[in-house]
């Protein structure tokens, strides 16, 4: 079976905790995952956790994945919105049908892009209007909700189930479940 790949995007300002889950999750499932920030460099997370990327987003193709994810935070949710390599990235993705992810705030990003339209999704509540104001984005307010080929998830408090759905949907159920029983998580 031909590893699964996936893409974080990095913007300055991204939330720690959401990043570091879903990324250590899915590298224990066995998921190659990269990092691209938008900015070279360490990249400064919204609390001051400072995180090297593996290349830029510039450099990166959603095509070449078979997830792209978003972190949110902020001001790193505002700063992968207003990035042309983001926006290009996401296009691709969802071109190729490929799974997309955001948490907390970054599902704004997609439902402003329109990958929402028509769609059941979550976010943090603080960008719930944002949200909302997208044509056609059913807001559940639910921990994780997925739907078709989009993963959205509300919350820090969200990223290990987050995480353990994306395994599910990369590598299957039942590598989800070894995972979840490794970490002794309780999802």
């Amino acid at each position: 079976m031909k590893t699964k790949r996936a893409l974080v995007l990095l913007a300055p300002g991204f939330e720690e905790i959401e990043m570091v889950t879903v990324v250590d999750v899915l590298r224990r499932a066995g998921v190659e995952v990269i990092l691209a920030g938008t900015d070279s460099g360490a990249l400064p997370g919204s609390h001051a956790v400072r995180v090297t990327a593996d290349g830029q987003a510039a450099q990166m193709s959603g095509r070449d994945f078979d997830l792209v994810f978003l972190p949110g935070g902020q001001p790193g949710t505002d700063n992968l919105r207003k990035d042309p390599q983001v926006q290009r990235i996401l296009r691709e993705a969802s071109e190729a049908k490929k799974t997309i992810g955001a948490i907390c705030a970054a599902p704004s990003i997609l439902a402003e892009a329109g990958y929402l339209a028509g769609r059941r999704a979550t976010g943090h509540p603080s960008v719930r209007s944002a949200m909302e104001r997208a044509t056609g984005v059913q807001y559940t307010g639910a921990a994780v909700v997925v739907d078709g080929p989009v993963v959205t998830s509300r919350s820090p408090g969200t990223a290990m189930e987050c995480a353990l759905v994306l395994v599910g949907i990369l590598c299957g159920d039942e590598k989800a479940r070894s995972v979840e029983v490794s970490l002794l998580a309780r999802v």
